[in-house]
């Protein structure tokens, strides 16, 4: 057969709304493209001037088929569309699309030996069938003109549509603190600082505010980046420092430590009265150990209680006896003064100093980039558009450091390891204080038996 003429193929992307290289990944990886072997392709990126170069060699040379995505990619409006429709047809041009695999050729139509598709539709033949697909163009664009819409307010920072996350209102350009109910979230943070319990804190809200939250929206306040002064958009990109935030960053980072820490932790542990609860493990039998309360009643000084480490499932006959908890809690506090500061000394730590410098110094270096962006607006060397575009990228990236930058752990670990080497440190805190502390630095407590004697070994969490 001889050759019927070359194979052009025409791409374009909004860059609000997708990367070039998101385009013609999808492009490339249809199946429809794989059967013809492209000449040339023309890309255009928010405007049409390599589509009106396609047209001037369409008309120049000999071509026999014009490849895109989609039939939407020919023009912003369905009566641009229409008249590439038309342009294609007087040129004798069979167009392609190449969406889900599938094909449609408007022009001059394709048997089922050139397409390797005999289910492949000719919108020439089908007049029925060229309105639908006409008015699912006008569809798509009605979509995306919304999108655009909502693309431009995430490049001006402006918040998404929709009502203001509770604790704020929607001022003109950004979130503003609600005063009724701002103070109610910030008592949530606190609580939830203080005692690592999300439930607790939740049932704490409902007793004291009477403010009904189940226990998933404590989760999404905890994680939010909006109560963190950022804005979260439905793509996952993150702009920083777009409000006043109800969570300073120092405290935030204190609250992802306390998340992750508590997904390491037994279910129901996180906020257990005790210090030592979910911390313990016999070593002999392997079983955690749960906290056991027993009060003695009707002693001449009244009731009494006692408090011991019980194993929760012990396999052994007879099972591990119960330890006494304030014995265990003594000897725990002694092994850490012990063993934290050769433990912290021989750790193989990352340079915490260094890696912070490093971030530090690239958010600078970006924000020194916004800072160079006005001037190139008022000097026309940047449209405004572009330039908002570009402010936009390096916020996202500039959020990104800071996150690393708020995971780090504290960079004085040494010097905090030498005050918790102190036993009038532990013995000065209350019982959920001194849960938070041990589970900063204790992954496990061991019981190590050796008859009716038994001893703690520590393991650390570094």
């Amino acid at each position: 057969m001889p050759d019927p003429g070359q194979v052009f193929a025409y791409t374009y992307h909004d860059p609000l709304l997708e990367s070039i290289d998101e385009s013609m990944k999808e492009f490339t990886s249809n199946m429809a493209v794989d059967r013809w072997k492209i000449d040339r392709i023309y890309q255009d990126q928010g405007n049409r001037q390599q589509l009106h170069q396609l047209w001037q060699d369409c008309r120049t040379e000999s071509v026999a088929y014009l490849v895109v995505r989609r039939l939407e990619d020919l023009g912003d409006s369905v009566a641009a569309v229409c008249t590439c429709l038309t342009e294609l047809e007087s040129l004798n041009i069979s167009l392609i699309t190449a969406e889900s695999g599938a094909e449609a050729t408007v022009g001059r139509p394709l048997n089922s030996t050139e397409t390797g598709d005999e289910g492949s539709e000719t919108l020439q033949n089908s007049a029925g069938g060229q309105l639908q697909r006409l008015q699912a163009v006008q569809t798509y664009h009605r979509s995306q003109q919304l999108r655009r819409g909502h693309a431009r307010n995430r490049i001006k920072a402006l918040p998404p549509p929709g009502k203001a996350p509770y604790g704020y209102r929607r001022g003109k350009d950004r979130y503003l603190l609600d005063r009724s109910t701002a103070p109610i979230v910030k008592d949530f943070f606190d609580h939830f600082l203080l005692y690592g319990s999300l439930r607790g804190s939740v049932r704490y809200l409902q007793k004291k505010y009477g403010k009904k939250l189940s226990v998933s929206t404590g989760q999404r306040w905890l994680t939010s980046p909006v109560y963190r002064g950022d804005l979260l958009y439905h793509t996952g990109e993150i702009v920083p420092d777009t409000h006043m935030p109800i969570l300073p960053p120092e405290e935030a980072a204190q609250v992802d430590r306390l998340l992750r820490r508590n997904r390491q932790m037994p279910p129901r542990t996180a906020s257990a009265p005790r210090s030592l609860s979910g911390l313990v493990r016999c070593g002999a039998c392997q079983s955690a150990m749960k906290v056991s309360r027993v009060v003695a009643r009707r002693k001449p000084s009244g009731q009494k209680e006692y408090l011991y480490l019980i194993p929760v499932a012990c396999p052994r006959q007879p099972a591990c006896r119960a330890l006494p908890y304030p014995q265990v809690l003594e000897q725990t506090i002694q092994q850490i003064c012990q063993d934290l500061p050769p433990a912290v000394n021989e750790a193989a730590l990352p340079p915490v100093e260094g890696i912070k410098q490093n971030l530090n110094a690239q958010i600078s270096a970006k924000q020194a980039l916004l800072d160079q962006l006005p001037p190139l607006v008022e000097t026309g060397v940047l449209d405004a558009e572009t330039a908002d575009l570009r402010a936009y990228k390096i916020r996202t990236e500039v959020s990104t450091l800071q996150l690393k930058l708020a995971q780090l752990p504290p960079v004085n670990l040494k010097a905090i390891a030498q005050v918790a080497s102190l036993p009038q440190f532990w013995l000065d805190l209350s019982e959920a204080e001194r849960r938070f502390y041990f589970r900063e630095f204790i992954r496990q407590i061991q019981i190590l038996r050796d008859g009716e004697d038994w001893q703690i070994q520590l393991v650390f969490i570094f």
